[in-house]
């Protein structure tokens, strides 16, 4: 799971320690951290970030990609291949960020059909989840936009940084259905 993935739009990297300012850069935001557990504002939480996702790659329990923008060549932010079991054939993509400059354009469009084509192509995956809180509505329809199945909701299955219960909704893409989600990016999401 080392290589990286890239196209004409995006390339995602293994997340290396060389990437904190570049990461630290991109994070500046706080509207990227409203429904996020983390907050990557202060460099030395961008370092211990990079420093978990090293040790959980080592572990074989999650993979950290940064987001890097092929037409100006900048990291914008991370998505994970988190919760990997190779005994069961699946993983969650998730805890995805990118700055909102880059919102409503095809850049995770783009990131979510790379991770997805390496799942079931190159892994060969049974199950690919997604999930996210019950107030994130923009993420909600970004998953349903590229074809995951709504599962259900996971009621107060998390407490928010902020402290508030969140609601989890969860979605999943199966090996069954890749071909006809595969062929739904290429035709209208691209």
């Amino acid at each position: 799971m080392m290589k990286k993935l890239e196209n004409n739009i995006v390339r995602l990297l293994p997340l290396e320690l060389e990437h904190v300012e570049g990461i630290y850069e991109a994070a500046q935001d706080q509207r990227i951290w409203e429904h996020m557990s983390v907050d990557l504002t202060d460099k030395s939480r961008v370092y211990q970030y990079v420093q978990d996702a090293e040790q959980k790659r080592r572990n074989g329990t999650d993979m950290a990609f940064v987001i890097i923008n092929r037409k100006i060549e900048k990291i914008i932010g991370a998505t994970w291949f988190l919760d990997i079991s190779t005994q069961h054939k699946r993983l969650e993509i998730g805890s995805t960020w990118i700055h909102p400059h880059y919102w409503r354009t095809n850049i995770n469009t783009n990131c979510k059909y790379l991770l997805l084509k390496n799942c079931f192509e190159e892994l060969h995956l049974n199950r690919v989840q997604i999930k996210t809180g019950h107030e994130n509505i923009r993420s909600q329809k970004a998953i349903e936009r590229i074809g995951a199945v709504k599962e259900g909701i996971l009621r107060n299955h998390m407490i928010r940084k902020e402290g508030p219960i969140r609601h989890t909704i969860m979605y999943s893409v199966i090996k069954e259905e890749w071909t006809k989600v595969k062929k739904h990016f290429e035709e209208h999401l691209l």
